[in-house]
């Protein structure tokens, strides 16, 4: 017989039970909530800039910006700005450079957005006789974050959190891929792959032009300098498009089928309405399709943005 009280079990698998539309949002349990979990930056009031500081993860982004900025460099420096035709540089320039300020909008918009971590320690006895649990109805807690786990929920041992729909940790992003974030990743991974086959597009046109013309015309810097400048762009532009284009059509992959990573590497039944093709793809990047899909700057708030890193208060709020 069951018992007539609602049991907690200490368990690391999700339930159905708590759904992310159902489940409490983050800083909602009270006062002094932090959305960052421990890894956390700057605080205002109850909001806490998500950072996770991990140093590995702290590298790689570090690494990930320095490598795009690079290819800038080169792109800008040794092939467009010595180039004759004006429209050639032009057209080049503002292309890629776009590119590369949408892709490290993405990258500051996944590393800095909170994946979907549940609240935590929430799993009170007063929070518990909140949820109003029919007899019988089991919940699983964390025993790691010690907070109640909502279904499609994954402890990570990098953020130390329960992260909702979580999809994997990357650490070229420095955070977890999950429900809240990975529109971000996926227009990451989208504008790496793309500025990554431009570069190689440019590298090859600016290569055979140099051949049929003495190197010093092609550009400011020596023969030697821009040829390792050329094949050091080249081999990161093949490595990045590679791991990126992968990386979308996983993710586009799982977003159509309504099945993180995770779920998909430890077989787990749904338990859940899948929401398959479009309806997938437009609950992870909100509305039908639009223009504004490929926006990394969507719901960006700058005033609540100034608040997070100055703490100023008061001006006008902005939102995209």
């Amino acid at each position: 017989m069951q018992s007539s009280n609602h049991r907690l079990r200490d368990m690391e698998q999700h339930h159905p039970l708590l759904s992310a539309s159902g489940d409490v949002e983050t800083g909602s349990l009270g006062a002094g909530v932090m959305v960052g979990g421990p890894h956390s930056g700057h605080t205002v009031g109850n909001r806490t800039l998500w950072f996770i500081q991990d140093s590995c993860g702290m590298v790689c982004a570090t690494m990930t910006w320095f490598l795009v900025l690079y290819a800038e460099f080169v792109v800008n420096f040794v092939m467009l700005l010595p180039a004759k035709n004006f429209w050639y540089s032009l057209l080049n320039g503002a292309t890629f450079n776009s590119l590369a300020v949408l892709a490290l909008a993405s990258h500051m918009r996944t590393m800095l957005t909170d994946p979907g971590a549940v609240p935590k320690g929430n799993a009170t006895k007063e929070y518990m006789e909140s949820l109003q649990l029919k007899p019988g109805e089991v919940i699983y807690k964390c025993p790691k974050c010690c907070s109640i786990k909502p279904e499609r929920a994954h402890h990570c041992s990098i953020c130390k959190r329960c992260i909702r729909k979580m999809d994997h940790h990357c650490p070229w992003v420095n955070n977890c891929v999950g429900e809240k974030n990975q529109r971000f990743f996926v227009l990451f991974t989208m504008y790496i792959a793309l500025i990554s086959a431009h570069a190689l597009a440019l590298s090859g046109i600016h290569f055979f032009t140099c051949i049929k013309v003495q190197w010093n015309e092609c550009s400011e810097f020596s023969p030697g300098v821009s040829v390792l400048l050329l094949i050091f762009l080249c081999l990161e532009a093949v490595l990045f498009l590679t791991f990126t284009a992968v990386m979308f059509g996983t993710q586009i992959h799982s977003i159509c089928n309504d099945e993180t990573e995770i779920e998909r590497l430890k077989n787990e039944k749904p338990t859940w309405e899948r929401r398959v093709r479009w309806d997938g793809m437009k609950a992870v990047f909100g509305g039908p399709p639009s223009l504004l899909w490929c926006n990394p700057f969507t719901g960006l708030r700058l005033r609540r943005l100034l608040l997070l890193t100055h703490g100023r208060r008061g001006g006008s709020e902005f939102s995209v």
